[in-house]
């Protein structure tokens, strides 16, 4: 089958790149013709203050990737979807609803080639004017949705309610010096005596619940620190000060800015625990990056966060949004003997099951 994905891929950094390029060497695997049609602007700098890009692959490029989109090009939209009628199959890869004007445009010229669309967000946790509509109207124009959790397929038939939607678990699409890493082994920093290492990672936005960890740190025993290893988007000022008047100064370590891959591993030989304390989420791979690495999770069980933890296994769960029962799971993976036994439990991660999955929905679909 002749694939077209329309969607980033390296040098844009981040998961949907990484998911993206994966899926694509997947796809070819299994003896498909495919093509990543990425984008060399992708939307203004205003609307994304992070690190778009990387210098450095954080995996296998796919080697079929042309990056001819544009934001500021609708001309070359059209031109794209002309060129897309041979494919007998485009799957279009969304995670912003600023990419869908371009997938419409795109679609428009198709004629009758089939179309798929997956969404990693059916709606950003953070929305702007519009974003209901754009995307109501891409998913009512595609010939499949798949999402990657009942909840975000609930939504998506819900903005669509005559759309084919299918739901498959996210697959591993992990960095490559991670991938390294649980090959061989990590080699892991021992914790100062009576220390217990937190770690928070990734974007620091609203939804993600950053000031809900920090307060339940305050509630948590006092030999418990945490690292903030992520691109701050808006709102470092604020949670300074939050840090200051909750008398955390001493056990709060703030790394702002993007961490490049291959600095993973010595981030996460570092940390004790992965705590993700989300408002709300739709899928992450953060849990299966610490899997990778040795280290268990206190996750929320927002949205699809806790399908990869098995709480008092390799991670403990917590009420999204509940300050008190995070503290209470702070505290719990604070105690040497239940880190310890959580350490133990942390499981494998084969993305092999998990890509075949994904492939036999996404084709059928």
């Amino acid at each position: 089958m002749r694939i077209a994905l329309v969607g980033p891929a390296h040098p844009y950094k981040g998961g949907g790149a990484r998911h993206t390029t994966e899926l694509a060497h997947r796809l070819a695997a299994a003896g498909h013709d495919v093509i990543i049609e990425s984008w060399r602007a992708q939307y203004p700098q205003r609307l994304y203050p992070g690190q778009q890009t990387v210098d450095v692959p954080e995996g296998e490029p796919y080697p079929r990737t042309r990056r001819r989109l544009a934001w500021y090009r609708p001309d070359g939209w059209l031109a794209e979807g002309r060129r897309l009628r041979t494919a007998d199959l485009v799957v279009f890869v969304l995670l912003t609803p600023i990419q869908v004007p371009a997938y419409l445009a795109i679609m428009s010229t198709l004629g009758r080639t089939k179309t798929a669309v997956i969404c990693h967000n059916v709606l950003p946790h953070e929305r702007r004017p519009g974003d209901v509509a754009l995307v109501r109207a891409l998913l009512s124009r595609t010939g499949a949705v798949i999402t990657h959790s009942a909840a975000q397929a609930a939504q998506a038939k819900d903005l669509a309610p005559a759309a084919t939607v299918r739901t498959v678990a996210m697959p591993p699409h992990l960095p490559a010096p991670v991938r390294q890493v649980h090959k061989q082994g990590a080699e892991r920093v021992a914790s100062p005596p009576s220390h217990t290492r937190l770690l928070f990672f990734g974007i620091v936005r609203p939804y993600k619940g950053l000031d809900i960890l920090l307060r339940a740190l305050a509630q948590a025993p006092p030999h418990v620190t945490l690292t903030v290893a992520g691109e701050f988007w808006s709102g470092r000022t604020q949670l300074e000060e939050l840090v200051a008047e909750l008398g955390l100064r001493d056990r709060v370590t703030l790394r702002p800015g993007y961490v490049p891959a291959d600095q993973l591993p010595e981030l996460f030989a570092s940390a004790d625990a992965l705590v993700m304390p989300y408002r709300e989420a739709t899928a992450s791979q953060n849990a299966l990056l610490a899997f990778a690495h040795g280290v268990p999770v206190v996750t929320t069980t927002a949205g699809a966060l806790a399908e990869a933890v098995r709480d008092g296994v390799d991670g403990l769960t917590c009420a999204p949004g509940d300050t008190g029962d995070l503290a209470r799971a702070l505290t719990e993976i604070s105690d040497p003997r239940t880190l310890s036994r959580l350490r133990a439990g942390v499981p494998a991660v084969d993305p092999g099951p998990g890509w075949a999955a994904y492939l036999r929905v996404l084709l059928a679909a």
